[in-house]
């Protein structure tokens, strides 16, 4: 599966590489980094009542992605990254100190777009095309292969729509609870 998997990847370098996007991907990937635009934006969701909800299930599917992605699936499948098998550097970003599979660019992405998308659909359409573009500069870097990339969308998706009905069955209850002791 390697081999087919490089192909992409070798096609990817070949057919696509340019300034621009040597540019761009750096960028893009950055906003990925330990899911670092995510938690930020669960947390600035959690700042305003009308969207504090949001920001809880954002911030839920934000933590079962860390425990399951990043803490469990990535040491016990312990995939090597592209690079490594090639016997090449990363192009234009730093060694990674992690395995491959899943991603955990794509798998926070997701997350954090499909809650926005099951919660408000506009910014989820937004959401969705950043998550597809740092998904797709995590193999224009030549860090993840392509089914790294699909685990982690599956599991991103997946947890974000965890993260929905997790809250959805628990706000309410907290909340009138809340509202009693404060009465």
């Amino acid at each position: 599966m390697n081999q087919g998997e490089l192909a992409v990847l070798d096609f990817i370098a070949e057919h696509m590489r340019c300034g621009f996007l040597d540019f761009l991907m750096p960028k893009i990937t950055m906003l990925g980094d330990a899911g670092i635009f995510w938690i930020l934006l669960a947390v600035a969701l959690l700042i305003p009542k009308a969207t504090r909800k949001t920001g809880v299930m954002m911030a839920v599917a934000l933590i079962l992605g860390l425990i399951v992605c990043n803490i469990t699936i990535k040491p016990l499948v312990a995939r090597v990254r592209p690079y490594d098998v090639k016997g090449i550097m990363p192009y234009l970003c730093d060694v990674q100190k992690d395995f491959s599979f899943p991603s955990g660019h794509t798998t926070a992405s997701f997350e954090g777009a499909t809650v926005l998308l099951m919660r408000h659909r506009k910014w989820g359409i937004a959401a969705c095309v950043l998550a597809a573009l740092i998904a797709f500069s995590r193999m224009y870097l030549y860090v993840h292969y392509p089914t790294d990339i699909l685990g982690g969308l599956v599991l991103g998706v997946l947890f974000g729509i965890l993260g929905v009905i997790i809250v959805n069955k628990c706000w309410d209850p907290i909340v009138n609870r809340l509202k009693k002791e404060q009465a």
